[in-house]
């Protein structure tokens, strides 16, 4: 009796590593063939085109908004940790380089994927739910290459854009509360940004992460309303592991960037 309790344990330990294997190599195969149906949509854009509206437009809002505010904080807690080292009027490096380095990538990845990746999720679990991936397939229509990977290129392309939008309205906050605010010198918060922040190795590097995050988020998205249980619960499960993993899976890259950019 007592043998066949221990095999049992054992067993059990050895089932979850090998269960969490094979969900690996499985997601890596999907990613590939994921990659691979994009090959074709040169030839229908359009299809891109209305998913990067539909995906970065309705982000825009948020975006911009949490931008402004972070660029607020940012204005004043830099301000005062600066000014206590007498260095007051580099706040506009302060921020320009908290932003595009770090907090404006992984800041609106995260909240990319909490916006966006769950309505991709929700979208691809009820179309699977409805069985009209099912039709497709019918139909003989590929539907990786007709639903998924339009979606996935869209978000590969907007959450760049939107850093980008995220960067510009934080500095902008920043500006509004050490200039307006505060009264830190605007030529100086102006000009020591354009002398010390490199569009290389700053600006670039910021872009290279929210590539990297865009890839990262929108497969995740993708992948959980693909392999959803057409149920309401699996919808809603699938919809929750999208922001869970895909926060985790941002964190994670953005340390192995940064240690890689910066090191």
């Amino acid at each position: 009796m007592m043998m066949a309790a221990i095999e049992n344990i054992l067993s059990s330990m050895g089932r979850w590593p090998r269960e969490k294997i094979s969900d690996l190599g499985y997601a890596s195969r999907s990613f590939i063939s994921m990659v691979l149906s994009t090959v074709g949509l040169w030839r229908r854009p359009q299809l891109v085109v209305d998913q990067v509206h539909f995906i970065g437009n309705y982000s825009l809002m948020i975006i911009g908004v949490a931008g402004l505010f972070v660029g607020f904080v940012l204005g004043y807690l830099g301000f005062y940790t600066l000014n206590g080292y007498g260095a007051g009027e580099s706040l506009g490096v302060l921020v320009a380089l908290a932003l595009v380095r770090e907090l404006g990538p992984v800041m609106t990845a995260l909240l990319f994927a909490g916006r966006a990746g769950t309505s991709l999720t929700a979208e691809i679990g009820l179309m699977k739910a409805g069985e009209q991936l099912a039709a497709m397939e019918m139909m003989a229509i590929n539907p990786r290459q007709r639903v998924i990977a339009p979606r996935f290129i869209a978000g590969v392309i907007a959450l760049p854009i939107l850093s980008l939008v995220f960067n510009a309205t934080g500095i902008i906050g920043g500006y509004l509360v050490g200039v307006e605010l505060i009264g830190v010198d605007s030529g100086a918060f102006w000009s020591q940004m354009q002398a010390k922040v490199s569009v290389m190795s700053d600006i670039g590097n910021g872009m290279i992460k929210s590539l990297v995050f865009g890839v990262a988020v929108s497969f995740v998205a993708l992948y959980q309303g693909y392999e959803a249980q057409p149920t309401p619960e699996g919808v809603a499960r699938a919809t929750t592991r999208t922001v869970v993993i895909s926060s985790l899976l941002v964190l994670w890259l953005d340390f192995l960037l940064t240690a890689w950019m910066f090191q």
